[in-house]
């Protein structure tokens, strides 16, 4: 090995799993917030370079942090850490291919190549999106996370006039309720801004196909841009069935894991709008290998926002770098301390609701240690 490769040998990894109570949860398909959870990803090299990563918690924090420290850092521990392919692979080999662990393995893997290419970035002084032969240009932003839930009409159009007041040009709505009381919020938040915005809505797997069918007119008359995962990742028959209801997209990805699973999504051409999360499906390295397949298909990316700035800007970065980039999903939610406290923010937004990727060295972010000492795992789950 040369010098520069014996600095980059990964010397630890370790990672953190860290929780937050919710004081005000916000109502989605899937329960009311009663916390966030994270899992950080510290990789340090022998020369010295540390990056950072965010792993997602998969509602189990604890066990994600677990099997990156106790399994994952023993088969990359000693490896190049420039090599993110050959990680990725050795990884996906001895893990992620077997024995059943293709879910967690690929959340924990995906905090382990997030912080690699951080460490790509330091090592060189670049940001990430140059080393993915990317430009600085605005990215659409939209008001997403963990907001604009299950309320009153009236109180979800104040909640969207204070964003759209931020700069947001457009908003995605929660479905997942009633179908009634959901088309009566989109209706509520389309009189309130005519067409100065865009509308998005997820119903975060909990509609049915009738639901889908019942809510497709209001949907288009609407003008909504995409109707997000009214079903669950392995429904692909509804999803194929549904894809036929009407003119409106139908959008998932974020609980979709490596470019395999893509493949599948992409070939049944039901689901038109591809939502990876970078600390979900793989990281970076498979991330642009998810996006080159969808290009080859003219379909976008519009990637899913996890916790913290880590993945915000790894998903800024991603975005900045493909050519097939779509909007950036801004967490607007009201408490998330995991944005606002760990890390520093890369998502600062522009007077045309438009977010620019940081010049900054590798992934740009730079983390709190302490708050993760004093925020330990909270057990149970993040809904209720």
């Amino acid at each position: 090995m040369s010098q520069f490769d014996a600095n980059l040998r990964i010397e630890r990894i370790h990672a953190y799993a860290t929780s937050v109570p919710v004081k005000n949860g916000v109502t989605l398909g899937i329960g009311r917030a009663v916390k966030r959870d994270c899992v950080i990803v510290k990789v340090e090299t022998a020369g010295g370079v540390t990056g950072w990563g965010e792993a997602h918690h998969g509602r189990c924090p604890g066990a994600i942090a677990h099997l990156i420290n106790t399994t994952l850092s023993q088969l990359v521990v000693g490896m190049d850490a420039a090599d993110v392919v050959g990680v990725w692979s050795r990884i996906y080999s001895r893990q992620l291919a077997s024995h059943g662990m293709a879910g967690a393995a690929a959340l924990a893997m995906s905090g382990i190549d997030l912080a690699l290419w951080d460490i790509r970035g330091k090592s060189v002084g670049w940001p990430v999106y140059k080393l993915l032969g990317g430009s600085r240009s605005p990215i659409r932003a939209y008001a997403g996370g963990i907001s604009l839930g299950f309320q009153p009409a009236e109180e979800l159009v104040e909640e969207a006039r204070a964003l759209v007041a931020q700069g947001y040009r457009a908003l995605k709505l929660r479905f997942g309720d009633t179908v009634r009381r959901d088309v009566e919020r989109l209706e509520a938040v389309r009189k309130a801004f005519g067409d100065d915005i865009d509308i998005m809505v997820d119903a975060n797997t909990g509609y049915s196909m009738d639901d889908v069918r019942l809510a497709m007119p209001a949907l288009e008359a609407n003008r909504v841009l995409w109707l997000e995962e009214p079903f669950p990742p392995h429904d692909h028959r509804n999803y194929r069935e549904a894809s036929q209801f009407g003119h409106v997209p139908l959008a998932a990805g974020e609980n979709h894991f490596t470019r395999f699973e893509f493949n599948r999504v992409i070939e049944d051409g039901a689901i038109r709008v591809l939502q990876p999360d970078l600390s979900k499906t793989g990281g970076i390295t498979e991330g642009v290998r998810i996006a080159a397949m969808a290009s080859a298909y003219k379909l976008r990316i519009h990637p899913h926002t996890s916790a913290s700035g880590l993945n915000m800007a790894a998903s800024i970065h991603m975005l900045s770098a493909i050519d097939n980039g779509g909007f950036f999903e801004a967490d607007v939610a009201r408490e998330n301390a995991f944005r606002d406290s760990l890390t520093n923010r890369p998502d600062r937004l522009d007077a045309n609701g438009c977010v620019m990727v940081s010049d900054a060295p590798g992934l740009g972010i730079e983390l709190d240690e302490a708050f993760l000492a004093a925020h330990p795992v909270i057990d149970g789950p993040a809904y209720v």
